[in-house]
């Protein structure tokens, strides 16, 4: 009976990082092609939660803190079905790194899965925001759900440079510790009740992450240089309020210095912390 206790109790951080090491070496060596798939696949995934995110806060009257608890918990849908789901994310793929200090993954290896999964879930979170632009999913709501697109993508891109990299260094701790966490469950249940707080606060918190911005700010550039006039004319404002929303915006106030700040944070403050915990070799 106790033996049968142990197989279906929840893993300790000890074999969690032992995991989250064999983990990073599976995907580092996984095939490019099936890589790409699976993460264009989680770049997608994630531009659901922020579509999901961006329709329920269109909302007015509503106290901040309440609309951004809100929004964090409905946003959790694109990292549960990330994980559950089984596709590869960027931000998550930062704890590659334990992988890396223990000696069993390459460097080169790193990097070519960061940059192949990198740019898989660029192409899913595009290809999200061509699709719901399209649908026309931006007019609902009297145009509510389309300004608030435009007001997220505007404050995003309105970030200095410093700001959007702490932001980004924040926010991946909490997405790597989400996905460290699930490391310890044995059933979907308990993997989607770990990742639901984690991804909460990092989202009701307001801190910045790069693979969702590569939905929420293409959305808005999408409706700010495409809407016809019939929704300038519903929604009650013009394109020139979001003055911030342009290419410079996207790539330099926000997209780079998240990125960097999404790396740090999550390779840097959790990965190789843990690795240093439980994982680094040890005089005996």
């Amino acid at each position: 009976m106790e033996n049968e206790l142990i197989k279906i109790d929840a893993l300790l951080p000890p074999d969690m990082a032992k995991k989250a090491e064999a983990v990073g070496v599976a995907k580092a060596n996984m095939n490019a092609l099936k890589t790409f798939t699976l993460s264009v696949l989680a770049g997608s995934f994630i531009a659901l939660g922020a579509v999901f995110f961006t329709t329920v806060t269109a909302s007015a009257g509503v106290p901040y803190g309440i609309l951004r608890l809100v929004g964090g918990l409905v946003f959790s849908l694109g990292l549960v079905l990330v994980i559950v789901g089984g596709a590869e994310l960027f931000t998550g793929n930062n704890l590659i790194i334990m992988a890396w200090a223990s000696g069993k993954v390459k460097t080169k290896a790193v990097l070519k899965n960061w940059a192949l999964v990198y740019a898989g879930n660029l192409a899913g979170a595009l290809a999200m925001a061509v699709m719901v632009f399209i649908s026309g999913q931006y007019r609902f709501g009297g145009g509510a759900i389309g300004v608030n697109m435009l007001q997220i993508a505007n404050a995003k891109s309105s970030l200095a440079f410093t700001d959007a990299l702490m932001l980004g260094i924040l926010c991946n701790i909490l997405v790597c510790l989400a996905v460290w966490l699930s490391f310890s469950a044995r059933t979907i249940t308990e993997k989607v009740a770990v990742i639901v707080f984690p991804i909460s606060a990092f989202v009701a918190a307001g801190f910045e992450h790069s693979i969702a911005n590569m939905y929420f700010i293409p959305i808005g550039m999408l409706v700010k240089w495409y809407a016809p006039a019939a929704f300038w004319e519903l929604a009650g404002t013009t394109p020139a309020v979001y003055e911030q929303i342009t290419q410079l915006g996207f790539l330099w106030h926000n997209l780079l210095p998240v990125t960097i700040g999404n790396i740090i944070g999550g390779a840097g403050l959790v990965g190789l912390v843990y690795w240093f915990v439980y994982l680094r070799p040890t005089a005996k």
